[in-house]
């Protein structure tokens, strides 16, 4: 298993996130969760952006296969 490291953002809830707290990664857009508390959104964007970068492997282009993804993530122990 490959892990990365990547920059998480955490927003309080609000009115427009219907009351949940809101955790998203910026550098893979549209990779975002909700959760009730703090700890339940960031369990949930763990999930969610392993499947972000399984989907994003399996549909990139033959050429860029064996190459550089583009995103510079970084290896590290975390998500």
């Amino acid at each position: 298993m490959d892990l990365y490291r990547l920059r998480a953002v955490l927003r309080e809830p609000s009115d427009a996130a219907e009351g949940k707290c809101l955790a998203e990664i910026p550098d893979l857009p549209g990779c975002r969760a909700r959760g009730d508390t703090a700890a339940q959104a960031l369990e949930s964007l763990q999930s969610v952006t392993a499947a972000f970068i399984t989907s994003y492997r399996d549909r990139r282009p033959a050429s860029t296969a064996s190459g550089s993804s583009g995103v510079d993530t970084g290896r590290a122990a975390g998500f």
